[in-house]
């Protein structure tokens, strides 16, 4: 196999994969209902789009797009302080380091609760406890047992966007 054919189909397997990624989110958010938090208005950030993936910078799967638009701004850079996050709407949003922003489903795998904040690299559950690592979203603490769905997201500047 020539180099150009391995690099096609490597972009291909992370194509599939962020789009397995997406359908698995909206399934799991479809099958947990509304979120209890309030969802970001549209003049939280500038437009923008871009890179495709649960990151930027650092390490991940992010693949870089072709710079057309993604979907709705939810946050902006600067709002997801470093080691913390944001919960907006049905996601949690997260930088683990610096330049590293991460999205999450906003559902506890365990009961279905909302999660209330992210601090010190940890999302945290308020209904039973649930702890989070804000890099991947794996249990930290139980009583949860499956990790937090991955949620694709791109980032341009400084507009976070659902992928």
């Amino acid at each position: 196999m020539t180099g150009s054919q391995g690099t096609s189909r490597a972009v291909a397997r992370r194509t599939v994969v962020a789009a397995a990624g997406g359908a698995g989110l909206a399934a799991a958010l479809t099958a947990c209902g509304g979120s209890d938090s309030p969802a970001a208005s549209a003049g939280d950030a500038p437009a923008g789009g871009g890179t495709a993936g649960g990151s930027t910078g650092g390490t991940g799967g992010a693949a870089t797009g072709g710079g057309g638009a993604g979907g709705q701004v939810i946050a902006r850079t600067a709002d997801i302080p470093e080691g913390g996050g944001k919960v907006v709407g049905n996601v949690v949003v997260t930088q683990p380091k610096a330049g590293e922003f991460k999205a999450f489903s906003s559902k506890c795998t365990h009961a279905g609760c909302a999660v209330k904040d992210v601090a010190d690299g940890v999302i945290n559950c308020p209904c039973h406890g649930s702890k989070f690592d804000a890099a991947d979203g794996s249990v930290k603490a139980g009583p949860a047992t499956m990790p937090l769905a991955a949620a694709p997201i791109t980032v341009e500047g400084d507009s976070i966007r659902l992928a």
